[in-house]
């Protein structure tokens, strides 16, 4: 087999260790961005810019729309790019540089426009947050799309999984952890410009930092002979996308199952609504929030582990829907919870009292449903990602073409879809209980906000996972299907490779019964 066009003698493209760990940071840098804009945006807006609350909110789902257009171009532009620096590292570096400099002009430079200037702040509002889209857009479909030239090995592939949930605790583990504490230190904590100007710099270098490790992580690979069957650069029309994609099934439904599994992260996870559960409703913002965190990420890493296990054993689809419907399940638990707060003196979370430790029952009951739903959903949030790169093989496999671009892209603008929409849902559930800003730690209970808070905390999570297990219900890329087509495109890569047509190679090789034995 020639080198130039497969990885090696057998097809098999396996990365090393140190690829399959710093690659997935760049989802860790492009989370920091994540938390950074998308969990503050809209408090930033009304509250240190002085915007409208709906405004502010229905602006970050509106820009959206910009995706509309951008996503396609640029999955595009990646999958016909194949220049000195690869298909992936560009978009990985420029991106994020796009985003460091639209949100440092942001966070830092449009405070200082006068208040009186209130049109000016709009403008500067919208047009750096659509700069922003565009660099979150270059560099979060590299992710996705770049997993399928790292490694095509069904053993490997759900390791990504758990590399990338670590890489996504570095990133927006490391700013969920800065937040509350820069907080502290600025009159009106989340509400003051001076916490965002020092926020800013702090996320920018972070990610900066993450992305050139994965730059590392994915140089090796970034290079014609892991592209596709046939080793080149595929030049399919952007007309055609609509029917690749329509064509493609096993995308449709991954795209609703990632877009649920998003939107219960996004909306559990929203600054906003912590500090509605744990400041306004059980006021101890401050001793509970950390505390909450660390234990939902302690109750995690067992799950990233079984996750993978089962990955491995059965299939990325069989540990997604296992692992959801857990999560589904404790939140039941945690649902009820919320509806007897308030019942009782003892109906309320406490962990640390004047004199210690101060658990009650509700706390420790509330921590155990909790922390194993947080556990469950967080290990399965991500995993969504790499079974794109299963998605993208199966379009090879399919059709021929080697398209991870616009692959990517698409599963990048749900992503950002529901993300954005997150914060028009709290910004319109909170408009409900009569506030004309977005509550911070600091402000009090208002009458209504714990029905809020379940429906933002518990119940659309619950749907949305709900609908992530109807979608792969039917999602037809299961263990033994991916071992197949991987065996299938390894086959049809070496005939290629030594002369035969791309479309008699597509023609003579369809299944696993047709293949040499070399290949089963």
């Amino acid at each position: 087999m020639s080198e130039k066009t497969a990885p090696n003698a057998n097809g098999m493209n396996r990365a090393k260790l140190y690829q399959l760990v710093l690659f997935p940071l760049n989802n860790g840098a492009t989370n920091v961005y994540y938390v950074l804009v998308l969990s503050y945006i809209a408090t930033f807006g009304s509250k240190v810019l002085a915007l409208s609350m709906l405004f502010a909110s229905v602006m970050v789902t509106g820009m959206r729309l910009l995706d509309a257009v951008t996503d396609p171009i640029i999955g595009a532009l990646m999958d016909r790019t194949n220049g000195k620096f690869g298909k992936f590292r560009p978009f990985m570096v420029i991106g994020n540089l796009i985003m460091a400099a639209s949100i440092l002009a942001l966070y830092c430079l449009t405070p200082q426009i006068p208040a009186a200037a209130t049109a000016a702040r709009y403008v500067a509002f919208v047009v750096l947050y659509a700069v922003w889209v565009i660099g979150y857009t270059f560099q979060t479909s590299c992710t996705r799309s770049g997993q399928t030239v790292l490694t095509n090995d069904p053993k490997q592939r759900p390791l990504f999984t758990i590399f990338n949930t670590v890489g996504s605790l570095l990133g927006m583990g490391a700013m969920q952890f800065f937040a509350p504490i820069l907080a502290k230190r600025f009159e009106g904590g989340y509400a003051s410009a001076g916490f965002f100007r020092t926020l800013a710099p702090v996320g920018v270098v972070i990610s900066l930092l993450l992305t050139c490790l994965a730059v590392v992580g994915i140089w090796e690979k970034d290079q014609p002979k892991y592209f596709g069957i046939g080793g080149s650069t595929e030049k399919v029309k952007i007309s055609q996308y609509i029917r690749i994609i329509k064509e493609n099934t096993p995308m449709q439904r991954l795209m609703v199952a990632g877009a649920g599994c998003k939107l219960a992260l996004s909306i559990a996870t929203n600054t906003t609504v912590l500090c509605m559960l744990y400041g306004c409703m059980m006021g101890n913002y401050d001793g509970l929030y950390l505390p909450m965190m660390v234990l939902g990420y302690v109750f995690s890493v067992p799950f990233f582990l079984l996750t993978v296990r089962t990955s491995q054993k059965h299939g990325q689809k069989a540990s997604l829907m296992k692992y959801v419907s857990v999560a589904l399940m404790c939140y039941v638990g945690v649902f009820v919870l919320l509806m007897l707060w308030g019942k009782g003196d003892g109906f309320t979370l406490s962990i640390l009292g004047e004199n210690g430790l101060a658990l009650n029952l509700y706390t420790v009951l509330f921590i155990a449903f909790f922390g194993i739903g947080y556990g469950a959903y967080y290990a399965t949030a991500d995993m969504p990602i790499p079974m794109v790169a299963d998605c993208s093989d199966y379009e090879t496999y399919r059709s021929g073409n080697y398209i991870p671009g616009i692959m990517g892209t698409l599963f990048s603008l749900v992503d950002k879809l529901v993300s954005s929409l997150s914060a028009t849902v709290v910004g319109i559930a909170v408009s409900f209980v009569g506030l004309q800003s977005l509550p911070t730690q600091y402000d009090p209970y208002t009458p209504g906000m714990n029905v809020v808070v379940i429906v933002l905390f518990c119940v659309i999570p619950m749907v949305a996972w709900a609908a992530t297990l109807i979608a792969m219900k039917g999602y037809a890329l299961t263990g033994e299907k991916m071992k197949e087509i991987q065996a299938v495109n390894a086959c049809r890569r070496d005939a290629v490779a030594n002369g035969m047509s791309l479309e008699d190679a597509m023609q003579k090789w369809q299944t696993l019964d047709q293949l040499p034995e070399s290949y089963r």
